[in-house]
């Protein structure tokens, strides 16, 4: 682990000069004032209408188009570096798998069954699992980070924020724009994007298309599954979308969807932090090379539809009617152990299907705005895995423990954790006097889940695509009993799913005083929650567990404080109680024990400062400062093993910026550098087993458009000094008294770690036609 130093004094100090910059190159696609040197004027649509950033009184980021395109920034998961007290990293194991947190709360685990605490939005389509949402960037007019508790617009699982990936919309000129990326690790990116008026002025079609394609990072050393890519960390993806806009009339307008991702990359190897006891294998020189037992095959497909129609009523009322349907399958191999030997192996496989439906009634009058509506959601998460043990299973068998002849053993969990909820939503802001604004929001859900799980062990080695059928039925395997559930017709055996069913109230009160025409100053409550939900890895038929409830406090202060410099400041605290946890149950010194329990184990909480500002020092330099700090508390700690602290959550985030814009007869030039810091932090709440030192990243990019804009191109280097970092990790290991570690689960010192990228290059060429 690489660490650089940094000091409680340094942030204080780039607190109280904190100067940020939003750019003013291509700044068409951000609405900028059309004279350059001043701040741009950028519009969001956090509150469900368009409005622009600095009247709306929410801690939120927006990074549009051109931002993204001059930072190189290609994947969502690169905005937390602009973002203060943010966190999107991919997560163990796959690719593609999102791990987000935004103030400390979010969800690590991606099992079905668990609720995410950080929403993801593509245009205002909820994306329910965390499976795939580490999206390419294709086709973005703007990328918006809601900080806090978005519980009476967006609903459950925003207790930390959202995230929204909104996507143009078509002007209704031809328009084909093609697109080349080459890199280190033989980065080879095609993407095409455009446009075709079918009818002029009132039917528009919209396509674009990415194949995205790099060698690894590192490679799997040894692999006992022979005729196996052994590349490790790399990137096999297309992607593609297709939308028809229909403009009926001046009043009214339709827009369907669709879009499809396949990502056939490796399964992800980890980096042993200790050395194995089972194997004489070293540990590898480099961190993102590895061994596996396992298959190196991995895939997530994604595909969906969506549908919206708006209708102005008038110019101070409109309807809008949103739909979509998605669904997702993922076959996934992860070595838990990282060794030839089939010590800790978790082949698995997901799938996910939802349908919803929002109503939104919006109504703008000269002294009150209204925006409400009616959702509705309905969908089904499922997934089997086997944890293959192995090697323990024949240890056992060897010491008499098991029956002889015993070849393997293996715990299998399958199941389905399905939901139905609907919402009433209002939130009206009313301006009491010129200057003094109140907003009342609250949100009505009523949500019912039903969930079953199969949980038993065979004692020799099950894959999941064994027998595999949909439904989970494995005819030609022992079936494995299903303990959770009901029991429908009083057999004492289990043949339905357990059903339990919530309700929440989630307010929000806020007031906004507009102290002059270039400063507002507001303080809100908000309060958000997290599903209830039952345990997905269950061993017994326990009950489901309440939702988590945020209450969040907010004071902040939007200003422009000149026509060039702009500061807009963010103290916010908040209360998170009965927080989900799930717990070993009996020995926890078995190596065998996976009998675990969820629980509403914890309360915690939270305050912090969040600093966004911009200057542009001339009309070609300027400069950007994004600083977030907070401090973490525990107020009640029943988890097993007990809550320490917040996971990939560090005290202080920082990112400095600086931009160049340069007009010449070559045409127009743009030169970008950051600095990215980010704190010491945790990858488990509940365990100091694996942690991040602090550490440091330098971004640097260049950028060109020619002189009739047709031609572009982009320099991007990233991580320029090859910092490594931990964003996930496995911690199946003992601590001995003397602090040395023992074997845990699976018999081994199982301690893994996995890696964010390394230093890359990319030179990016386009044409527009």
């Amino acid at each position: 682990m690489k660490s650089l130093g940094f000091s409680r004094t340094l942030c204080a100090a780039a607190v109280a000069t904190a100067f940020a910059y939003t750019p003013v190159t291509l700044a068409q696609d951000n609405n900028a004032d059309e004279e350059k040197g001043k701040l741009e004027r950028i519009e969001v649509t956090a509150r469900k209408t368009v409005e622009t950033l600095q009247e709306v009184p929410v801690a939120i980021t927006s990074i549009g188009a051109a931002e993204l395109t001059e930072k190189g920034i290609s994947v969502l998961t690169e905005v937390q570096q602009f973002s203060p007290n943010t966190t999107l990293q991919t997560s163990r194991g796959t690719n593609s798998t999102l791990t987000a947190f935004i103030r400390g709360l979010g969800q690590q685990d991606p099992l079905w069954g668990y609720e995410p605490g950080v929403g993801i939005y593509i245009d205002d389509v909820y994306v329910a699992r965390p499976q795939g949402a580490v999206l390419d960037l294709l086709d973005v007019q703007r990328i918006e980070v809601l900080r806090g508790p978005q519980g009476t617009l967006y609903g459950k699982n925003t207790i930390g924020g959202a995230v929204k990936y909104v996507t143009r919309e078509m002007t209704g000129d031809p328009q084909l724009n093609v697109e080349g990326t080459i890199g280190s690790y033989s980065q080879r990116d095609v993407k095409v994007t455009g446009q075709y008026p079918l009818i002029d002025d009132t039917v528009y079609l919209g396509f674009g298309y990415a194949n995205l394609n790099r060698d690894g990072f590192g490679e799997y050393l040894i692999l006992s599954q022979p005729g196996q890519d052994t590349e490790n960390y790399n990137k096999d993806l297309w992607a593609a979308r297709l939308s028809l806009e229909i403009h009926a009339s001046d009043d009214l307008f339709f827009r369907l969807g669709w879009d499809k991702t396949e990502d056939e990359s490796n399964a992800k190897g980890g980096y042993r932090l200790l050395p194995s006891l089972r194997t004489e294998a070293p540990q590898p020189d480099s961190v993102f090379d590895s061994y596996s037992s396992l298959p190196t095959t991995n895939k997530v497909e994604l595909d969906g539809y969506s549908w919206m129609a708006r209708y102005d009523i008038n110019d101070a009322m409109q309807v809008k009617y949103i739909g979509s349907h998605r669904e997702s399958y993922s076959p996934t191999n992860i070595d838990f152990d990282n060794t030839q030997l089939d010590i800790f192996d978790v082949p698995a496989i997901y799938e996910d299907e939802n349908d919803t439906h929002e109503l939104q009634f919006n109504y703008t009058g000269n002294s009150m705005t209204l925006v409400s509506g009616l959702y509705y959601y309905d969908g089904e998460s499922c997934g089997v895995f086997d944890a293959v043990l192995g090697v323990l299973g024949r240890d056992f068998a060897a010491a008499g423990v098991f029956p002889e002849g015993t070849t393997g053993f293996t715990r299998e969990v399958s199941g389905c954790n399905n939901s139905e909820s609907w919402a009433g939503y209002a939130q009206v802001n009313y301006d009491v006097t010129d200057k003094l604004s109140l907003s009342l929001g609250a949100r009505y859900t009523d949500e019912e889940k039903q969930a079953t799980v199969n949980n038993g062990t065979v004692l020799y080695n099950l894959y999941p695509e064994s027998g595999w059928i949909d439904g989970f039925v494995r005819p030609d395997m022992v079936p494995i009993p299903q303990v959770l559930g009901s029991d429908t017709d009083g057999d004492g055996v289990l043949d339905a799913p357990a059903s339990e069913s919530w309700s929440r109230f989630t307010p929000r009160v806020g007031i906004e005083y507009q102290y002059s025409r270039d400063m507002m100053f507001f303080a809100s409550y908000a309060q958000g929650f997290k599903s209830g939900t039952f345990n997905p890895r269950a061993t017994t038929n326990e009950p489901g567990v309440d939702p988590e409830i945020v209450d969040s406090f907010e004071i902040g202060m939007k200003s422009d404080l000149t026509d060039s410099f702009r500061l807009n400041t963010t103290l916010f605290s908040y209360d998170h109680q009965d927080r989900q946890y799930i717990g070993i149950e009996g020995n926890s010194d078995d190596p065998t024990a996976l009998q675990q329990r969820l629980r509403n184990a914890a309360e915690t909480s939270a305050k912090g400062i969040e600093v966004e500002a911009t200057f542009v020092a001339t009309e070609n330099l300027s400069f950007d400062v994004a600083y977030g700090f907070i401090d973490f508390e525990i107020e009640e700690n029943n988890a097993v093993p007990p809550l320490i602290g917040l996971a990939s959550t560090p005290e202080n985030t920082l990112n400095v910026a600086a931009n160049y814009a340069m007009d010449t007869q070559y045409g127009f030039f743009t030169f970008n550098a950051n600095y990215y810091y980010r704190d010491d932090y945790l990858i488990f709440e509940t365990s100091d087993l694996i942690q991040q030192d602090a550490y440091g990243m330098v971004n640097l990019s260049m950028n060109w458009e020619s002189v009739e804009g047709n031609w572009y191109g982009g320099l991007h280097l990233k991580n320029l000094t090859d910092e490594e970092y931990i964003v996930g990790g496995y911690d199946f290991v003992t601590r001995n008294e003397d602090g040395s570690f023992g074997p845990g689960l699976g018999n081994d010192t199982t301690l893994i770690s996995y890696y964010g990228d390394p230093r890359t290059v990319h030179l990016t060429v386009g044409y527009r036609f």
